[in-house]
């Protein structure tokens, strides 16, 4: 039998436990396993979203995700620089800093 994630009950479970239980069990436990995109596109889709809507405070937690489902640091930077022409500027600016301060505590190269 596959795990249930329990990672959103522990970081709010305690002030919205409705939420994080949904959170764990149908985005992760449900939508992230769905067969038809892989874990590295699935992360590319959302890291592209969260760039795109300019939703900074959950970039780094997925940019890190990202990185763990096998994309690069050389994809994730090409693709905030193709998201600048796309997104504008501002974004993408942002996304390169919190890119960079994920890849310093990542670590490595």
């Amino acid at each position: 039998m596959k795990e249930v994630p329990t990672n959103a009950r522990q970081s709010f479970g305690d002030i919205a436990p409705h939420l994080a239980e949904i959170t764990d069990q149908v985005l992760f436990g449900d939508v992230w396993e769905q067969v038809a995109l892989s874990s590295r596109d699935r992360s590319l889709v959302t890291i592209t979203s969260l760039i795109s809507l300019y939703r900074i405070n959950e970039m780094p937690f997925h940019l890190k995700k990202a990185l763990e489902n096998g994309l690069t640091r050389e994809e994730i930077i090409g693709t905030i620089t193709h998201l600048a022409f796309y997104a504008g500027w501002p974004p993408a600016m942002t996304a390169l800093q919190i890119a960079r301060k994920v890849f310093d505590e990542a670590g490595g190269t």
